[in-house]
């Protein structure tokens, strides 16, 4: 007959035997140690004293043409801000179509944006915007 007990720091086999005098002996086999699993998170990282660190990539802010000037009123944006206010300017003129809301019927604002198409995916958007960011 074979028995296991688990707590947190060992992992302790037990094994009872009858001998022939029919006592019973309690055996320890396989006495080992088991570590508590442990992750990065729980080890408190220390403060930094900066505080916010600088964006970057597409948060940091980048001039933008002039074209995309005008549509947005600022000289610098960053990626992510640009793209939150040319779809909320969509959303406030309606210029999504109706039946395909994945599409945007462009005006003549989003026209110079958007090399002049009609209608632009929303996956598309990005992609278009690529040119307006001045490296």
């Amino acid at each position: 007959m074979s028995m296991a007990f688990c707590s947190l720091s060992t992992f302790v086999s037990v094994s009872l035997t009858r001998s022939s005098s029919s006592l019973t002996t309690l055996r320890l086999a396989n006495v080992r140690t088991v570590r508590l699993a442990t992750s990065a998170a729980a080890t408190p990282k220390p403060a930094t004293t900066t505080g916010k660190r600088e964006p970057r990539g597409i948060t940091k802010p980048k001039p933008i043409s002039p074209a995309m000037q005008e549509l947005l009123g600022v000289t610098e944006i960053p990626r992510t801000q640009a793209l939150k206010q040319i779809w909320a300017y969509i959303k406030q003129h309606n210029l999504q179509d109706p039946e395909n809301k994945k599409i945007i019927v462009c005006d003549e604002k989003l026209k110079k944006i958007f090399a002049g198409k009609e209608r632009v995916g929303f996956l598309e958007i990005s992609g278009l915007l690529n040119p307006h960011f001045i490296k």
